[in-house]
Order: C-alpha cells, then sequence, then structure tokens
C-alpha cells in the first residue's frame, strides 16, 4: 500500500522542496476533489446554521441563548472560516498541480487553519468540561460577560500560538496543502496539532464516559423523585445530553487525523488513513448541522410536551369545575 507521507528528501529546506502529493502516483485528484466536496458541503451547512438561528432568534438577545445554542453558532462560524481559508488552498493547488505561491499566502492558509482547527478542539474541550461539571458538581460555567473568557481562551490562545508559529517561519506547504511546514514545521506540527488533538481527545474521552456514567445513574434516580428536585434533576440530565452531542461530533471529525498524528511519528502513513483523514477533518460544518437539528428538534418536542401539559391541567381544571357546578345544581 502506498505511503500518503514519508521522510522528506535529504537536502530539503523547506516543504518548497518536497513533491506535490499525488501527481507520481496518481492519487492527486482523488485527495483533492473529495476535500474540495466535503468542504463546499461543510461550508453550506455551516452557513445554513448561521442564519437559520438568527432568523429564529434575535441576534441581540444572543448572550441570552442557551449555552448549546451559542455553540453551534460558534462552532459553525470556525467551520465556515476554516473552510474559506481550506478550499482556496485546495483549489491554488488543484488549477495551478503546483505548492500555493507566494509563501507569504501559504503561510496565511496555514494560519488561518491552525487557529481554526485548535479553536474548535479547544471549545468542544470546554463544552465537555462543562459538561462534566454540571453533572457531577451541579454547577455551570460561568464564561464571563459576552462570554469573554470562552473566546479569549478558544480564539486567543491559538492565536498567539499561530503567531509565534507565524514568526518562526513554520507555516508553510506540507505537500498535499497549506499548514505547517512539511520540513521547517513539523516539530510545531507535533507540538501545536498532535499532542494537543490527542490530550484534548483523551480528556474528552474521560468527561464523557464519566458524564454518561454519571446521567445513568441520575436517570434511575429519578424515577423514584419527586417534585422539584426532580424537575432540577431533568433539567440538568437534558442539558447535558444537549451538549454532549457536540463531543460525540468532535469524536467523528477528528479521530482520523488524531490516529493520523500517531502513525506518522512511528511509520509512513497508509494511503487509506490520508484519506480517511482529508475527508473526516473537513466535514465539520455537516456534523455541526446534525447536531443542530437534533437541538432544534428536541426544543421543539420539549415545548410540545409543556403545552400538552398545561392543556391537559386547564382540562383538569375545567372538568372539576363543571362537577361542581353539576352537583350545585
Amino acid at each position: 500500500m502506498s505511503s500518503a507521507k514519508s521522510l522528506p528528501f535529504l537536502g530539503a529546506r523547506s516543504g518548497y522542496d518536497l513533491a506535490v502529493y499525488g501527481l507520481e502516483n496518481g492519487q492527486f485528484y482523488s485527495i483533492h476533489i473529495p476535500a474540495i466536496t466535503c468542504i463546499v458541503l461543510s461550508f453550506t451547512s455551516a452557513i445554513a446554521i448561521i442564519i437559520a438561528s438568527f432568523r429564529l432568534q434575535n441576534i441581540k438577545t444572543f448572550f441570552s441563548w442557551t449555552k448549546s445554542e451559542r455553540f453551534v453558532v460558534y462552532l459553525a462560524l470556525c467551520d465556515g472560516l476554516f473552510n474559506i481559508a481550506h478550499s482556496l488552498d485546495h483549489t491554488h493547488i488543484v488549477i495551478t498541480r503546483n505548492h500555493v505561491y507566494p509563501k507569504e499566502l501559504c503561510e496565511f492558509y496555514g494560519f488561518m487553519l491552525a487557529e481554526f482547527i485548535t479553536a474548535q478542539n479547544l471549545m468542544v474541550n470546554v463544552v465537555a468540561l462543562n459538561v462534566f461539571v454540571l453533572i457531577y458538581f451541579k454547577k455551570d460555567l460561568n464564561f464571563g460577560a459576552y462570554d469573554c473568557r470562552l473566546l479569549l481562551y478558544t480564539f486567543g490562545l491559538p492565536g498567539v500560538g499561530g503567531a509565534m508559529a507565524a514568526y518562526f517561519g513554520t507555516f508553510g506547504p506540507n505537500g498535499t496543502f497549506c499548514y505547517f511546514d512539511g520540513v521547517k514545521g513539523e516539530l510545531a506540527n507535533v507540538f501545536f496539532t498532535t499532542v494537543p488533538l490527542l490530550t484534548v481527545l483523551l480528556m474528552n474521552i474521560v468527561f464523557y464516559g464519566l458524564t454518561w456514567r454519571k446521567i445513568s445513574s441520575e436517570s434511575r434516580r429519578l424515577q423514584h423523585t419527586l417534585g422539584q428536585e426532580a424537575a432540577t434533576i431533568r433539567a440538568s440530565l437534558q442539558a447535558a445530553k444537549t451538549m454532549s452531542l457536540f463531543v460525540t461530533a468532535f469524536f467523528a471529525q477528528w479521530w482520523a487525523m488524531a490516529l493520523y498524528g500517531i502513525w506518522q511519528m512511528i511509520a509512513p502513513v497508509p494511503q487509506v488513513l490520508f484519506q480517511f483523514v482529508t475527508t473526516f477533518s473537513n466535514v465539520g460544518g455537516i456534523l455541526n448541522g446534525v447536531v443542530y437539528i437534533i437541538i432544534r428538534r428536541r426544543r421543539a418536542s420539549a415545548k410540545s410536551k409543556r403545552t400538552a401539559a398545561r392543556e391537559k391541567q386547564f382540562q383538569d381544571i375545567k372538568s372539576i369545575s363543571d362537577k361542581v357546578e353539576n352537583s350545585s345544581v
């Protein structure tokens, strides 16, 4: 099986000295066309989510929306901006059948990818932590006024890291697209992408497992609980289940990239795994769209149940009132 990435040849000074992957083995279009297709679909989904979110609710009250609803918008923005940058570099390479020139443009694309990939990873990690704290400690993480703490952490931290990487010239072509330079940026790629992604993935697995274990036990306890306590537990469980959808989508999007990061440090990466990476890592907008649809349906279902409960209560009161009137007559 052909390798998707081998060691740079001796004497290579930057990623521009590497061959454009796929031209020699006939895999060029099988890499870029599926990637561009996934990116376009993901971008379309991200834009649809943003438009639908602000059509259904007032933008002026955005920071009073539920956390799940705000997370959907933030992740859609990450996906959309990531898709724009990534579609441009893939398209550039397909048209020219060469690396992206000038190098400053490739470095810009690389910075954009690093910023929004990392921001998305950090944000989903915050979601997993928030769910864990909500379920185990009955507390909701405070993101500050206008979510300033969340936004500074998820977008500011990658921005600072990306600026440092750009200063040291580690962005550039890796043979397939613009990200960390395939020669000068290999070490930076490990510490900026592989290590954080694996760390976040493992943390999310731990948080996810513990959270669902607690949700299961709380659901059983709920069957024997009545009154306000039951309502509080039920609301917390529903919020946790909803936000856990983001963690599930994260696993679906980034499992291949995490495996790729480990594999490339040990041996050449098989072509099939490389194809998985270029496919799954580019469908974030689609996965986020699925999460959005589930959230909207759950909200509509909950609203319908509340309406039905109020109507039943009204009918019960009316029935009692009618009986009283009839007995008095």
